[in-house]
């Protein structure tokens, strides 16, 4: 068995796991934090204790704790363009590919934590360029699919800041409001709801 196809209990022979553990394990392990414990949470040392590391082995991929927090962030980024907007490439009809979008942002529940927690940190210098980013890119995208389902001009964009606003709205009052949580049968028509309202027939 090769060090790379090594499960995370077992060690490779002459190496410890600070030497095992990579720039994404890393990244990925702050914005688990950020998700349970918002962006000022992230620090070397409880982040290697989770690792179950010495702050060694941060250093030996991080200079600062800022650019741990720019690879986590860039590491969020990058799953939103490859793993959401993606995943939807081959979807041809543009109001199936609303509608696939819609239920995907409707049960991928960490990228929604982690997002939220962003929001409540809008003046970090460095977390703000990266909401900006993905708040323009979302609404390209929906402009253009709602363009692509029928709708003209501004009423594509009009329809597009509308979702935006459902999706942000909904997380500010299920998050940040603390109301009280749905039972799935409701939040599931409530989903099936905001698809039939949004989409164009």
């Amino acid at each position: 068995m090769t060090t790379d196809t090594l499960t995370a209990g077992e060690q490779a022979p002459g190496r410890g796991r600070n030497q095992r553990l990579s720039a994404d394990d890393w990244a990925q392990a702050a914005l688990d934090l950020i998700a349970e414990q918002g962006v000022g949470a992230v620090a070397v040392e409880p982040l290697a204790r989770r690792l179950g590391v010495t702050k060694g082995s941060f250093y030996w991929h991080f200079p600062s704790r800022d650019a741990l927090l720019q690879a986590a962030l860039e590491r969020w980024e990058l799953f939103e363009q490859q793993d959401v907007f993606g995943s939807l490439e081959d979807v041809p009809d543009p109001r199936q590919r609303l509608r696939a979008l819609f239920l995907l942002a409707a049960h991928e529940v960490t990228p929604h934590i982690i997002y939220s927690e962003l929001l409540k940190a809008l003046d970090h210098p460095m977390v703000r360029p990266v909401i900006d980013r993905i708040s323009r890119r979302r609404l390209d995208y929906l402009v253009k699919a709602f363009q692509q389902a029928g709708l003209e001009g501004v009423a594509a964009q009009h329809r597009a800041r509308l979702a935006y606003a459902a999706y942000v709205g909904f997380l500010q009052l299920t998050m940040h409001l603390q109301q009280p949580r749905q039972q799935r049968e409701e939040f599931e028509s409530y989903v099936e709801h905001m698809i039939t309202t949004l989409i164009p027939g």
